[in-house]
């Protein structure tokens, strides 16, 4: 049985599923800047965003009969992407906030039906993986909650590897569960370094089912196929940043990634810095042998192949 979901943030949306029935809903999602930031967008739209409607997302579904020590496991069947989408330095946020100050965007466009690779600048062509940034149910505390940071109920995680055939499991922590989803993504490396992906509308179809007692911590999802060959084709460049903390050291990492993108293809910097964010992966090689650990950055080379 399909049920079709949009925005919930006014509490009167909600869908009640019955925990007896397996359904599969098909949520109408906006991007992560709730429509601000479309194909004509510029620096001055970048500036001017409301940051009150960051982050929207399309829910929440009540489960009937989902109790706290529950578990939603949530099947993706589906996206259905927009074709359009935009990636940004905002000011302020990012890994490497303090080094660009300035704001930047990248205004992307993709053929829905063939998804092949998008135009980066001249030469580079970024392989596409739609998938949900932002994906949970409420937590048990009282009280408004930002939808910004990701919980131990799921929530803006953005695990680019929530793609389509990906199964998820969820905590519940209060009665209904309250799903959610949204903060949809053409394509991101893992760590997002710039804060932001390929931003972009989608809508989405998933299925969802009640898991009694699972007690479960924190999510897990479950893959059907590998993650990462849609760029492992030409291999990869890796630069390391290698001491004793781990977050100095993947900051160093991405910058020596950006330096070497500079100096190889002649990129800018911010340029660099937004291409890492939608393509290059973030990996931690070694956390045993102290004091110091090692940080990897890996960018596919199929983006300029």
């Amino acid at each position: 049985m399909l049920e079709r979901a949009g925005l919930g943030d006014d509490g009167g949306g909600e869908i009640l599923v019955p925990a007896e029935i397996i359904e599969t809903i098909h949520f109408e999602c906006m991007d992560s800047s709730g429509g601000q930031l479309g194909s004509d967008a510029t620096l001055e739209t970048l500036n001017a965003l409301d940051f009150g409607k960051i982050n929207p997302v399309s829910g929440p579904v009540y489960i009937e009969g989902a109790k706290p020590g529950d578990a939603l496991k949530v099947t993706l069947r589906k996206f259905i992407p927009s074709g359009i989408g935009w990636t940004a330095n905002i000011p302020g946020f990012g890994l490497l906030a303090d080094q660009f100050t300035d704001p930047a965007l990248h205004v992307w466009s993709y053929d829905t039906n063939s998804m092949v690779p998008a135009l980066y600048g001249p030469g580079g062509r970024v392989p596409l993986k739609p998938f949900a940034g932002t994906i949970g149910v409420a937590p048990a505390e009282p009280g408004t909650h930002s939808v910004v940071p990701p919980r131990r109920v799921g929530g803006n995680m953005d695990i680019r590897d929530l793609t389509a055939g990906v199964t998820l499991y969820l905590p519940v922590e209060v009665d209904g569960a309250l799903f959610s989803i949204g903060d949809t993504h053409a394509a991101q490396g893992d760590g997002e370094v710039c804060g932001t992906a390929i931003e972009s509308q989608m809508n989405v179809e998933a299925t969802i089912e009640l898991v009694k007692d699972a007690k479960l911590q924190t999510p897990r999802f479950t893959t059907t196929e590998p993650v990462t060959r849609h760029l492992d084709g030409a291999g990869y460049e890796v630069t390391t940043g290698i001491g004793p903390d781990l977050m100095t050291g993947a900051r160093e990492s991405v910058m020596r990634m950006i330096d070497l993108l500079g100096a190889e293809h002649g990129m800018s910097a911010v340029d660099a810095y937004l291409l890492c964010s939608v393509c290059g992966d973030l990996r931690i090689s070694e956390i045993v042998d102290q004091p110091n650990w090692v940080v990897s950055f890996y960018f596919p080379r199929i983006v300029f192949a």
